[in-house]
């Protein structure tokens, strides 16, 4: 590359090391302040759900209009944009991107505050999702340059903790103001903490130079460019990447739909109040989700080196013990009951997280990680993001006229074939790990 293209780029003071690099303090400093704005992604994205109740109240929204502009109107924007945001992320300065993105979706979320109709509320929401576009992908790729191969595992696990804690401090922070003052002020006070952060990572984090851990066989040079198509072209031809795309997709399918309206099934048939919502239910999402991902980054860590099929096993196994919980969960007549027995599928549901990250960065080059997580999250976001909050609504609303009183009840158990497709794309996924492993001659 010529002198200067890096500033050229927005590249300013890049850091990296040789392979086999440890982590050092500020590897971990880089971690904890993108896992922070990852937990301020999360809790902006959920605070919806969160509050669905007191917003369905005030603007006369119905389950299917929740499920829309929580989930097919969000997921448009957030992956159609991410596209083009991580082509031009592997071509800039990526914590610059993060940071504006950062500030975007925080701002819009401080405009869904003001929100007086449904379609003012629905651009504000899709506003989130083009700003939350430029969150995840660059993150991925960051921490990736900050870590060596072999703890990318731990690493990403903890940084995917950023969705249980954006949750737990959502469901807190969110209820807990929204029961003392109003649904509106806690929009705008959790937007304004995002806009401070944005500035404060653009001002303390520092672009790592781009596989400068990796072994220089890992692919070009660090600064080279992976042209646009060719890296599209590369992630769907390859089916060990379109798979888990999929697999991750069908997962999410599951977690979104439970996600946006687990709160509306506990308040609204099962007789949870808010306050109670934002101690017990804040407490479940935090130990179980947040456990559910931190040990399956840790046990794809320590399994896949032996087999590599383990990214695609943990997921699997852990849908198949989680069914009969989340049936429970369902089913359960009581508010604590129900808290009870979703502690377990709220931890396994989540499994497939970390293995997923991991896997489709580990598979390719160092100059295409923001593009290959931008196509991970497009794929399995439209699918899990966008149709799963949108289907649930949508089944409660068609239950709605003969079941009233348990039509998110009944929503929510037809959700449990979805675990069996999911079940059966990690078993596919395992086969093309393996057939891809034979190939390369590792086996």
């Amino acid at each position: 590359m010529p002198a200067g293209a890096s500033e050229s780029l927005g590249v300013a003071n890049p850091v990296g090391g040789a392979a086999g690099t440890q982590p050092g303090a500020r590897a971990w400093f880089v971690l904890a302040a993108l896992c922070f704005v990852y937990v301020l992604n999360f809790l902006d994205r959920q605070l919806l759900s969160i509050l669905a109740k007191p917003i369905r109240e005030e603007l006369h929204l119905s389950h299917g209009q929740i499920g829309l502009i929580s989930g097919l109107y969000f997921a448009l924007f957030y992956c159609l944009i991410s596209i083009p945001v991580a082509w031009f992320a592997d071509r800039s300065n990526r914590v610059r991107v993060l940071s504006f993105a950062c500030a975007l979706w925080s701002a819009a979320t401080i405009a869904c505050g003001f929100a007086a109709t449904y379609p003012q509320l629905a651009i504000a929401r899709m506003t989130v999702g083009i700003g939350e576009a430029g969150g995840v992908p660059p993150s991925y790729a960051i921490i990736s340059d900050y870590f060596r191969p072999g703890t990318r595992g731990t690493a990403l696990g903890l940084y995917n903790l950023g969705p249980p804690l954006g949750n737990a401090l959502g469901v807190a922070f969110g209820a807990s103001i929204a029961a003392a003052y109003s649904w509106r002020d806690a929009f705008l006070v959790l937007g304004a903490v995002g806009v401070v952060t944005a500035l404060i990572v653009w001002l303390t984090v520092r672009e790592p130079v781009r596989g400068g851990l990796d072994a220089p066989a890992a692919g070009q040079g660090p600064q080279s460019m992976a042209p646009f198509m060719a890296t599209c072209r590369m992630f769907f031809a390859n089916p060990v990447l379109r798979l888990v795309a999929l697999a991750t997709g069908a997962n999410q399918f599951i977690t979104y739909a439970t996600a946006n309206f687990a709160t509306l099934l506990l308040m609204e048939e099962k007789g949870m109040t808010m306050e109670e919502v934002a101690l017990w239910y804040s407490l479940l999402i935090l130990v179980s989700m947040g456990g559910g991902i931190f040990l399956s980054g840790r046990l794809v860590d320590r399994l896949a080196s032996r087999d590599k099929r383990a990214y695609a096993l943990i997921p699997a196994v852990g849908l198949i013990l989680a069914v009969p919980f989340f049936v429970g969960f369902v089913l359960a007549p009581g508010w604590r009951m129900a808290m009870l027995l979703a502690v377990i599928p709220m931890a396994l549901n989540y499994f497939y997280l970390s293995p997923a990250v991991a896997l489709v960065q580990e598979e390719v080059r160092p100059n295409e990680r923001v593009m290959a997580g931008a196509l991970l999250l497009l794929v399995m976001n439209l699918i899990g993001l966008g149709l799963g909050p949108t289907y649930l609504g949508a089944a409660s609303d068609w239950f709605r006229a003969a079941h009233p009183e348990n039509s998110l009840q009944l929503a929510f158990l037809t959700l449990v074939p979805f675990y069996g497709l999911a079940v059966l794309l990690f078993f596919m996924l395992a086969r093309a790990i393996r057939r891809a492993a034979q190939e390369a001659g590792d086996l």
